[in-house]
């Protein structure tokens, strides 16, 4: 039996797709199906019942499938104690999204050097999908990115950060803030957008005011958001660590929202399933540190 085969019928149920099972393991459709189809004669069951383009599993399947995943684990686990992860990494590879090079690593990496200064870093900032493969294909040794799931990968919280609303200096809202979302209501809006599912859940609820903000910029680029936000072109939605220097410069000043306490955007700390466990470790106890 080969792991090949396991580990497309694991990523199928996954997905519940043969497609995504597919492009996650950079295969075709065919290819998967194939696997599939290999597995189920070598076991001599069916573990799919198919009706056209749609499938489910049959009891079968469902009884292998802890199994299965039992396998693969304990195969990852194997590989890993084969490898004997290095304590002292000489050279550390890492990815990450443009906003946590931009403003987290530069606090992190000062404090990694200092405890590691003969470590070589190489850094690739991109979106969160690049570095998910990037990591899966084992180019980089960690990846920072928003929150996704991958059965191939290990997923960490590492870093929450509040989206609040900033305003210029002088502005009355910091004499009288707002109590609800309806209050910035005809305001002009600097929006800044990264794509998140928090930052889509705002946009949402503007289209749901009777007078929503009118949004005079929608920009792509944190820093020409903030610049435009504090020379008085509109309010806007930032990161507090984004906007940490202009606050303590007193150029843009946060505004608190109650309805909108929990909006937050989350970067987590992706490594291979059972692997990275070190290095995760490393990172997750100077993030305190930032």
């Amino acid at each position: 039996m080969h792991i090949e085969n396991l580990e497309a019928f694991v990523y199928v149920v996954h997905f519940n797709s043969f497609n995504k099972a597919a492009d996650a393991l950079f295969l075709s459709q065919p290819s998967i199906s194939a696997r599939i189809q290999t597995l189920e004669r070598e076991l001599d069951v069916k573990l799919f019942l198919r009706e056209g383009k749609n499938f489910s599993l049959t009891e079968k399947g469902k009884q292998f499938l802890p199994y299965a995943q039992q396998i693969l684990q304990s195969y990852r686990k194997g590989k890993q104690q084969l490898r004997q992860e290095q304590t002292n990494l000489q050279e550390l590879k890492i990815g990450c999204t443009a906003s946590v090079s931009a403003y987290i690593l530069p606090e992190l990496l000062p404090l990694l050097k200092k405890i590691h200064p003969e470590m070589q870093i190489k850094l690739l900032t991109a979106p969160s999908e690049t570095i998910l493969e990037k990591v899966l294909q084992k180019e980089i040794d960690l990846g920072l990115v928003r929150n996704i799931s991958h059965p191939l990968v290990d997923s960490v919280l590492f870093y929450e950060d509040p989206i609040r609303l900033y305003v210029h200096e002088g502005h009355p809202f910091i004499e009288q803030p707002p109590l609800s979302l309806d209050e910035i209501g005809g305001e002009k809006l600097v929006f800044f957008e990264c794509g998140s599912l928090d930052w889509m859940k705002l946009h949402s609820l503007f289209e749901t005011l009777q007078r929503p903000p009118v949004i005079d910029l929608n920009i792509d680029n944190h820093e020409t958001a903030k610049k435009c936000i504090a020379k008085g072109m509109g309010i806007g939605f930032l990161l507090d660590l984004c906007a940490r220097k202009e606050v303590g410069d007193n150029q843009l000043v946060p505004i608190g929202i109650p309805s909108l306490a929990r909006l937050s955007l989350r970067t987590n700390i992706i490594t291979l399933k059972g692997e990275g466990t070190e290095i995760r470790k490393r990172f997750l106890g100077l993030i305190g540190q930032v």
